[in-house]
């Protein structure tokens, strides 16, 4: 290329350089300019609801969630089938250990139960005329031994065939209050088939889980109260009988069983019940609602709110401050502070996923998060 033709070349190149260079030296400028507007105008005012920080007497304890189940309960079946001939309760009887309730047809069993006898009979005589004779060296040994042989053949068949015919009359195991009867007079009852269910009801077990943190809490024969919605007005008391040896592995929990007086079979099995175990004297302390609580891996937070004077308006200039807190135990909705806040701390209850600190708030306590100690379930 000639000497000549290279500088249109480069001028042009330059012209081009230039023309870039000021559309970016515009571009950061215009940004820089933006920027400096934003940062001019500052944050607006968050809206968010609040609470007072306030102490409140509780009497320290375990709260739990747990069911009902009979000490004793089964569904009754039976293990041969036949023909039901007589049935000898009426559904929701009381009944006793030993009463009898089902009649299966058995009579094909007991006539072979007299041929049975009848073979044991002979086999008794058999051996009582040779054991006569062994003694007067008559016989020997070989024909008594084998006439006893006979007669514990005979003996165990009889046996056998009296244990068949009781199959075929189902009685109660244990004494408690009869269900829903599932069978009727005629009606042929296959093996496993299931009849009525049977449940001891006085005493009751009360089964619960604790988290594995309060297991130092909880001991046999400590006193329980427990409450059901099924019977508001009406609080029982039992004993904690027993503690499961293990916890589990995949809720960390551990399962307590306490037993509670039911006379007049009220409680029923599979009720839901909530289990108070008092532990200690009243404390006061100061609690706020859970939602004011942000819980984090490093910590739990919460953003109490700052009043700094007044706005140019007359309305009040707040702010918030973001503060490392302790909290202890949980009742319903509520949860109790132990350090980070005092008496009187203004905290903010929604809105804090918007906030960090020294974030400008105005406070609109319209609609408040719940915050009541024994919250119950209600269909709406």
């Amino acid at each position: 290329m000639k000497p000549t033709s290279r500088k249109p070349m480069i001028v042009m190149l330059l012209l081009v350089g230039l023309v870039f260079g000021a559309i970016y030296g515009f571009q950061q400028f215009r940004n820089h300019m933006i920027q400096k507007a934003i940062q001019g105008q500052g944050m607006p005012p968050q809206a968010v609801s609040t609470t007072i920080a306030h102490k409140e007497i509780w009497s320290p304890g375990i709260e739990a969630m747990g069911s009902l189940h009979a000490v004793l309960g089964t569904n009754l079946s039976t293990e041969t089938g036949g023909l039901i001939t007589a049935i000898h309760f009426q559904s929701g009887d009381t009944v006793a250990a030993g009463k009898l309730l089902i009649e299966l047809n058995a009579e094909p069993l007991k006539a072979q139960l007299g041929a049975l006898q009848a073979t044991e009979k002979l086999a008794q005589i058999n051996y009582n005329r040779d054991l006569e004779q062994f003694k007067i060296q008559a016989i020997s040994q070989a024909v008594l031994d084998a006439d006893v042989a006979n007669l514990h053949s005979a003996q165990a068949q009889v046996a056998s065939q009296q244990a068949l015919i009781a199959q075929k009359v189902i009685r109660a195991p244990f004494a408690g209050k009869l269900g829903i009867r599932q069978v009727d007079p005629g009606q042929y009852l296959t093996p496993g088939a299931s009849i009525v269910s049977l449940q001891k009801l006085d005493p009751i077990y009360l089964d619960f889980s604790v988290p594995q943190t309060q297991l130092s809490l909880i001991h046999p024969g400590e006193n329980i109260h427990a409450q059901t919605d099924a019977m508001p007005d009406k609080l029982m008391s039992g004993n904690i009988m027993a503690i499961e040896p293990q916890i589990d592995s995949s809720t960390r929990n551990i399962a307590v069983r306490a037993e509670l007086p039911n006379p007049g079979g009220k409680l029923l099995p599979g009720l839901f019940m909530t289990v108070h175990i008092n532990q200690g004297s009243p404390q006061n302390l100061i609690t706020l609602p859970n939602a004011a609580i942000a819980y984090n891996p490093y910590g739990s937070t919460v953003f109490v709110v700052h009043n700094q004077g007044k706005n140019a308006d007359g309305t009040p200039k707040l702010n918030v401050e973001q503060r490392f807190v302790t909290t202890g135990a949980t009742r319903g909705d509520q949860v109790s502070v132990l350090n980070g806040l005092q008496v009187g701390d203004v905290v903010v209850t929604s809105g804090q996923l918007k906030l960090h600190n020294g974030a400008p708030v105005f406070i609109n306590n319209s609609i408040m998060p719940t915050d009541n100690p024994n919250p119950k379930v209600r269909d709406e």
